[in-house]
């Protein structure tokens, strides 16, 4: 029985608000008693209707300090996000949802592609996550990684690749961005790039990071996103695509890359296509 409670109030996320609102109410009740506590102190030893007055309107202040505590707790309460937009998703599958051949482009084994971090955290963040190698007609090799996360929470956010790579011993460049159209009437993808580099293997990375319905390309317009949601009342899902080469130029890689990426967004269906790039019509949009 016991136990069946407990996973009740994990399910229903009681755990973290009621724990909360418990400890507001015990520090608001804790200020209201040392505040009377020491207002009766100072009445005792002063003595006289000089004493009282001070008293009286001591403990008021003391009063409405301890309603505002309380106040502020429930607004915060109030304002947590509870809802997660990935409900819809419970059934998602990753391998049946990436086509293994699409364009001119096929699936190839044994491609060994960079990864994160086999921890924990990584566990958690991602619930589903997918590698696979493509070529072309003309022997061009692409990597692409998917990784999914159901909640884009303050603990739980997606790996960006940069920190990715440096954590398996890569050295980073700085970041810049680009965009690509690939479908006419939609607005083109917002993309990030980077290369990669270690020992002799140089790696041109491209990637986006979708959050609910929108797609970011860096820390603070993801943070602005989930701020956007959680007024909502939401809880976004996020998708991290990544696509990579190796043992070709830079110039040549990216070029490479955005025709894959073309081929790939332009052969999917709709819920696919949303699943990886979201939805423009209902995109929150990260202006402040």
């Amino acid at each position: 029985m016991r136990n069946s409670f407990k996973a009740i109030r994990r399910s229903t996320g009681f755990d973290a608000r009621g724990d909360r609102i418990v400890k507001e109410a015990v520090c608001a009740f804790g200020l209201f008693a040392v505040g009377f506590s020491v207002t009766i102190w100072y009445a005792r030893r002063n003595g006289g209707k000089s004493g009282k007055r001070v008293m009286v309107r001591t403990r008021v202040q003391i009063i409405l300090a301890s309603l505002a505590i309380l106040l502020a707790a429930a607004a915060a309460e109030a304002m947590t996000p509870r809802t997660l937009m990935a409900q819809s998703s419970a059934s998602l599958d990753l391998e049946t949802l990436i086509p293994k051949q699409f364009g001119q482009w096929k699936a190839v084994p044994d491609v060994k592609l960079v990864e994160p971090p086999g921890d924990t955290l990584s566990k958690e963040i991602y619930n589903q996550e997918i590698a696979r190698g493509f070529v072309d007609e003309e022997g061009h090799v692409v990597m692409l990684l998917v990784a999914y996360g159901v909640s884009q929470s303050d603990r739980l956010q997606l790996h960006r690749p940069e920190i990715c790579y440096r954590a398996n011993g890569f050295r980073v460049s700085p970041t810049f961005g680009a965009a690509l159209s690939f479908e006419a009437g939609r607005p083109p993808i917002r993309l990030t790039r980077l290369v990669a580099q270690r020992e002799g293997r140089l790696e041109p990375v491209t990637y986006w990071m979708r959050i609910g319905n929108d797609v970011a390309t860096g820390v603070l317009e993801r943070q602005t996103l989930k701020v956007k949601y959680g007024l909502r009342g939401l809880i976004p899902d996020g998708a991290l695509v990544r696509i990579s080469t190796v043992g070709l130029p830079e110039k040549v890689g990216f070029a490479v890359q955005d025709r894959f990426i073309h081929d790939l967004l332009s052969s999917v269906d709709q819920p696919t296509l949303t699943f990886l790039t979201g939805d423009p019509a209902k995109a929150v949009g990260a202006s402040l």
